[in-house]
């Protein structure tokens, strides 16, 4: 079977690599499966200091694969796998997020976007929501860039991300490689048992917001995707064409 996310390790920083470009990092329940699996697998190696979660191509992740999506409730729970990890994951970025990606990114602890990123909440124009994303998302960004971003899809830089709370720097012209020498080499320096526990201090927000509201985000989520307007958005999408609501 292809792996779709791709493992190695380097000085106690194991990376896992998002490796499915034909569709662009999609979201499938085989792709959420295995990153699930892959990091239950470092949450008790001894060997694994932090986790670094990149892609391949030019696009980070794309959102659910709408011709094999995961059930909400599997992607929550590999959001909340990555909040709750008692190990720093670091997202390492220099491609296109969209939709569900940016749901990853919202539930890792530090994150670096390069100059050639741009980013995009495209659930209302497929007639979705960004529900269960929310989960990681609500808690860490701008509440006023949230209602825009959130309302109209449009797409924004690695600056924007930055300063919403979306990422944790933009790299700007350097390389994103260079950017994170610091931050690794500060995983490494640290001890086990302080980043577990410095972890658990800064993430009990996000943890608060999926023992509160997964539940009812995750109907709200199946609701919508077997809603006319989704199956509308979603053909339309796949026919690379307007939905009917478009004026």
């Amino acid at each position: 079977m292809t792996t779709l996310a791709t493992p190695s390790h380097d000085r106690g920083i194991t990376t896992l690599t998002l490796d499915s470009p034909a569709n662009r990092n999609a979201l499938s329940a085989t792709l959420v499966g295995e990153l699930t699996e892959a990091l239950a697998g470092c949450a008790v190696d001894d060997a694994v200091r932090a986790v670094v979660l990149t892609h391949t191509g030019n696009t980070f992740c794309a959102g659910a694969d709408l011709t094999a999506p995961p059930e909400p409730a599997a992607f929550v729970a590999l959001m909340r796998a990555i909040v709750a990890l008692p190990k720093p994951v670091v997202a390492r970025v220099t491609g296109h997020v969209r939709a569900g990606g940016l749901g990853l990114l919202g539930a890792c602890d530090i994150s670096a976007a390069g100059p050639g990123s741009s980013f995009a909440l495209t659930e209302s124009r497929l007639g979705l929501a960004p529900a269960v994303i929310s989960l990681p998302l609500l808690p860490r960004l701008d509440p006023r860039a949230a209602a825009r971003y959130y309302l109209t899809g449009e797409r924004f830089d690695a600056e924007e991300a930055a300063r919403i709370g979306l990422v944790t720097l933009a790299a700007g012209p350097e390389d994103v490689d260079k950017a994170l020498v610091p931050v690794l080499d500060g995983l490494r320096r640290a001890s086990p048992q302080g980043l577990a526990a410095s972890k658990e201090l800064v993430t009990a927000t996000v943890l608060r917001s999926f023992e509160q509201n997964a539940e009812d985000l995750i109907a709200r989520s199946a609701a919508l995707f077997a809603s006319d307007d989704a199956r509308e958005g979603m053909t339309a999408f796949l026919e690379r064409r307007d939905p009917a609501w478009v004026l």
